[in-house]
């Protein structure tokens, strides 16, 4: 079988590195923050490009954390799209703020800046675009409206590990940005993790006090706030991780080029577009067919794994039924979830596995 991510292949040349770092945190015992984690919020401040990197236990804490430490909360709205994984909406619920859905472009299925002003109310307190798949939204006119409106912008980069907008990393253009490190993320921990990066001091201060009960110093509280607290054992094996991500990202974007090259005019595949102001990481190649479930099935002949991101739009959510959205209310974020499916992508991809991959797509086509 040919895995949609080979953690396994990924781990396995790090493998006595990795071991070393995790075995010299058991020997700190500091498995709660601690140096670990404090050495990988440098280091991926630096590489961000940012003053600030603040660990916490999962993108959606990181999310979550910015907005509020911004203020946000019930009775404000907040803009963001609904193609994307759950916890982007979700993170503004558990603010008590609402979600508030723009509509995404056809071909990238990043925010659509065209619809984006009419959805700003008195109510609004921020505007979180997603870099889907590892592409960065199209931040400039992003920003120029939130500026002119005099709202912040944080960037949902959860997928976007060193993505960039023009000569800047992802992550570092809004007020802040968010990362996950799940696992198979193009930089991922062995569990759960996250981070919020930013140039903000104070936001930065106040993330820092969130996630650790709000507290500056042991046993004095200066906010009510969550035990999002990063491992030290995450930070030892990102910090382990980090200076390869580059190399893997080449590998991708090698990869998605060499998809691209070899899946152009197949069937009614519509392939990734990349827009010419960013790079992207690809973290995941995503391809839109009616005949999803024709590739599917030539997927199981072959061997290769099938996946599908994201199934269900997340205004048509049960847990956002409240919210009112119907179906028809966001169309090209519908659409595209009835035909997106994930061709296996990784770093350690082989060209011969990947061209089983690319024979299994043409087959569908030809049935």
């Amino acid at each position: 079988m040919i895995p949609l991510v080979d953690l396994k292949a990924n781990i396995a040349p790090l493998r006595a590195e990795l071991d070393a770092a995790m075995r010299q945190v058991v020997d700190d015992t500091a498995f709660i923050l601690g140096p670990a984690v404090e050495r990988f919020e440098k280091a991926f401040a630096a590489y961000i490009g940012v003053k600030h990197c603040v660990g916490v236990q999962s993108g959606t804490a990181a999310l979550q954390l910015a907005f509020l430490a911004r203020g946000i909360g019930p009775g404000d709205e907040v803009i963001t799209v609904p193609s994307s994984f759950f916890a982007t909406a979700e993170a503004i619920s558990l603010t008590g703020a609402r979600p508030v859905f723009v509509d995404v472009e056809p071909d990238t299925l990043n925010l659509d800046v065209s619809q984006l002003e009419r959805a700003i109310t008195p109510k609004t307190r921020a505007i979180v675009p997603v870099h889907l798949f590892g592409q960065s939204a199209d931040l400039a006119p992003i920003l120029e409206i939130a500026t002119r409106h005099g709202l912040p912008v944080f960037e949902d980069a959860c997928q976007a590990h060193g993505a960039s907008y023009g000569e800047k990393r992802c992550g570092s253009l809004g007020l802040a940005g968010a990362f996950s490190f799940y696992p198979g993320k193009n930089l991922g921990a062995f569990g759960e993790g996250g981070a919020i990066t930013t140039d903000d001091d104070e936001l930065a201060m106040k993330c820092r006090r969130l996630r650790d009960h709000g507290s500056p110093e042991k046993y004095r509280h200066t906010l009510v706030g969550f035990n999002y607290r990063l491992e030290g054992l995450q930070g030892a094996v990102l910090s382990v991780k980090l200076p390869h991500l580059d190399r893997w990202n080449d590998a991708r974007r090698r990869l998605a080029q060499r998809y691209d090259e070899k899946l152009k005019g197949v069937g009614d595949l519509q392939l990734p577009t990349v827009r010419a102001y960013g790079r992207p990481v690809f973290h995941l190649y995503a391809v839109q067919s009616a005949a999803r479930d024709r590739v599917f099935a030539s997927f199981e002949k072959a061997g290769v794994a099938r996946a599908i991101h994201y199934p269900i739009p997340i205004h048509l959510q049960e847990a956002y039924a409240g919210l009112g959205h119907g179906r028809g209310s966001f169309p090209v974020s519908e659409k595209a979830a009835e035909r997106l499916l994930s061709l296996p992508l990784f770093p350690e991809l082989t060209d011969a596995q990947q061209d089983v991959v690319i024979d299994a797509v043409r087959s569908a086509f030809k049935q």
